[in-house]
């Protein structure tokens, strides 16, 4: 894992630990933008994030590379689990991302 982003994760799984459980499920998402680039983020709500991103409000990446379109979801559960998985799947190479969405693409992609 990256060192940047160590200490949020820690942060993450104190919070769990201390029973400060999110209610909603935390989903990790890949996104496939005009580029043909990919973007991998973190949500507990999959729609209200897609509609963020294609308006330009969600992130910078994102925001000069419009249209995106959601290739991949991963349920997670936890904030903290989301936030490990993100910052385990944006360290895959290219062709490992569109292996994770090729292969469990009829499973988790949502139209």
């Amino acid at each position: 894992m990256h060192k940047k982003y160590k200490h949020m994760v820690n942060r993450m799984q104190e919070t769990c630990r201390k029973g400060e459980v999110d209610a909603a499920p935390w989903y990790v998402y890949i996104l496939r933008c005009s580029d043909a680039s990919y973007y991998t983020g973190i949500t507990n709500d999959l729609e209200r994030r897609l509609t963020a991103h294609n308006k330009g409000q969600a992130s910078r990446y994102t925001r000069v590379r419009l249209p995106v379109e959601r290739v991949y979801e991963e349920l997670c559960g936890t904030r903290a689990e989301a936030l490990k998985r993100e910052m385990t799947i944006k360290t895959y190479s290219r062709d490992k991302k569109e292996q994770l969405v090729t292969t469990s693409h009829a499973v988790n992609r949502k139209s």
